[in-house]
């Protein structure tokens, strides 16, 4: 900021002159104090420089209304919404979100620096802030095939990037607590900025390790007990509710019976469809669940809010107040945060039920394109041999990412499995190299009967991923995504009932939100005609059914994954 820029905000503040913009008659919501102050809010070009009273060139009467800082979803995947950053910009400015903090570890696992390049160059100029953590685990384990490698040599050049806050979710925990040289490289170069964690069922000894690598974040706690123990090592717990896993309910309600404050909690989605944000919200959503299971209304926002800016570093967000990004949310409550108006940097960007400035979506990177090779494949490729009718599956779980091991009595023929309502097969195909890797595993509680459903997007190597009761569609559906350049596809009795193509590096579309948004819908209830469990969403579990560090039992395209012993069955 220039000298003369400091003087026109002093002399603002100050009222030796008008300021540009002056909100009048507000209910400011002071996020320091978590009190509701009565006042107006004068605004120098894109920061806030006073609160009080105070006349501008231009002035919004808002006539008792609240006004709050605009939201930060504090850990978050663009790639997981299988749109570009233009396009997810429009799914949530109408909800208040006016900054991200995004990990593209689902890109750079495909693409490597081009991916993440890619990532920066589609979200410059938007009205929000994006900023990305450096993905930490690509490959997230070498359990499984990916498209890239990110070392320490390859990230060190993003140091220096502004918009790259510190390093991404660290997933392999056992290279951490092991000392691995390669693991420790990565975290020590980012050792004045902030580290995100990736920590299920870590614990003791294994934490106070993983801890004292200089790990500050997690956002898998799916327990209180865990987020206790976090806490309690001074740790930033992010509370997250996505489409996939939603664990807001049990952490802010243990967290109240524990007597806890939530001054090192905040929001996030990890993992949110758009249709789930048009209905719901965004990290509005996580404030107004907040609030119904006893969270104070201030409170809710703070995590949302100057908890986020704070663990991040981010010193001019986070609030009303002078100093600050004019980054705010005009609301008519705060218990239904409904959002009337969303200002960035001073401008209106959302008002009256529409966004009101310009959002450019414009793809010219080849480097992202024509990600998907897969050898041939044949049913001969998807038979799973068993020595014995009782054999390991992997037991979904409602409403959660977790899974179960157990040995169960399925069906066999010849020695082979056979998939029925109960025990459906699935297989990851690796799909960056070509080299023929084929993983199979049987899954309970899936329940899919005459069909088949697959997926390019499969966290976080993001092979290709197949799950039916038979061997005929699921090679159609194979054969689908090969065609697309990736995407999801749902099949049954031979017949294409569905694709949502995926070009960009199998995982986001090159068309606009309306189209993903309703196209995916439509796929969904085709799936769900299949007798899929209602209590999972099709797409998302089966995303998740190839990461090999969410406990208990995965498939990668190497084999069946045991996670709690990190080794194969």
């Amino acid at each position: 900021m220039s000298v003369e820029l400091k003087k026109e905000r002093i002399n603002m503040a100050m009222k030796r002159e008008k300021a540009d913009l002056v909100i009048k008659n507000a209910n400011i919501v002071n996020v320091f104090t978590k009190e509701i102050i009565k006042g107006d809010i004068a605004i120098c070009k894109d920061q806030i420089v006073g609160i009080g009273d105070y006349s501008g060139v231009t002035e919004i009467d808002v006539n008792g209304k609240y006004v709050c800082p605009g939201l930060i979803d504090s850990h978050m995947h663009i790639e997981s919404t299988m749109v570009i950053p233009p396009e997810f910009a429009k799914a949530i400015i109408p909800h208040g979100t006016t900054t991200l903090i995004a990990d593209p570890h689902e890109i750079a696992n495909v693409c490597g620096i081009n991916g993440i390049n890619f990532m920066l160059n589609q979200s410059k100029e938007l009205p929000l802030n994006i900023y990305y953590m450096m993905p930490s685990s690509v490959p997230s384990t070498p359990f499984e095939n990916n498209g890239a490698d990110l070392t320490a040599e390859l990230i060190e050049p993003f140091l220096s990037n502004d918009r790259i806050l510190g390093l991404g979710e660290v997933m392999d925990y056992p290279s951490v607590i092991n000392g691995n040289e390669k693991m420790l490289k990565k975290i020590d170069l980012f050792d004045n900025k902030i580290i995100d964690g990736h920590s299920p069922n870590l614990k003791g000894d294994a934490l106070n390790a993983y801890k004292t690598a200089g790990i500050m974040t997690d956002h898998e706690c799916s327990t209180i007990e865990e987020a206790l123990e976090r806490l309690r090592l001074g740790m930033y717990i992010q509370i997250r509710e996505g489409s996939g896993a939603r664990n807001l309910k049990s952490l802010v309600q243990g967290l109240i019976k524990n007597h806890m404050g939530f001054d090192r909690c905040v929001f996030c989605t990890d993992d949110k469809h758009l249709d789930d944000i048009r209905h719901n919200g965004h990290i509005s959503y996580n404030i107004k669940k907040a609030i119904k299971y006893g969270v104070s209304a201030i409170d809710a926002i703070c995590m949302a809010t100057i908890n986020a800016a704070q663990c991040y570093k981010l010193k001019r967000l986070g609030a009303v107040a002078p100093g600050y990004s004019a980054d705010m949310i005009i609301l008519d409550d705060l218990d239904n945060f409904d959002v009337d108006k969303v200002l960035y940097r001073g401008k209106i960007v959302y008002e009256d039920k529409k966004i009101c400035t310009k959002i450019i979506s414009n793809i010219d990177d080849n480097n992202v394109f024509n990600t998907v090779r897969v050898k041939d494949i044949g049913t001969e490729d998807l038979k799973i041999k068993l020595n014995s009718d009782v054999t390991t599956v992997i037991k979904l779980m409602p409403n959660e990412l977790i899974t179960r091991k157990e040995s169960k009595k399925v069906k066999t023929s010849k020695g082979n499995f056979v998939a029925d309502e109960t025990f459906s097969k699935a297989a990851v195909i690796e799909r960056h190299k070509a080299t023929g890797n084929i993983g199979l595993g049987i899954v309970s509680n899936f329940n899919i009967k005459n069909g088949a459903i697959a997926s390019t997007v499969a966290h976080d190597s993001h092979n290709l991923i197949v799950i039916g009761d038979n061997d005929e569609d699921m090679i159609i559906a194979i054969e689908e995504l090969k065609r697309e350049n990736g995407g999801y596809t749902v099949v049954s009795k031979g017949q294409v009932k569905g694709t949502l193509p995926l070009p960009i590096a199998g995982l986001m579309s090159d068309r606009n939100a309306e189209y993903v948004e309703t196209t995916l819908n439509n796929m969904i209830q085709e799936a769900l005609k299949l007798g899929i469990n209602r209590n999972i969403d099709p797409f998302i579990t089966l995303s998740f059914l190839a990461l090999p560090v969410i406990p208990e039992i995965r498939i990668t395209d190497q084999g069946l994954f045991d996670v709690t012993q990190f080794k194969f069955i």
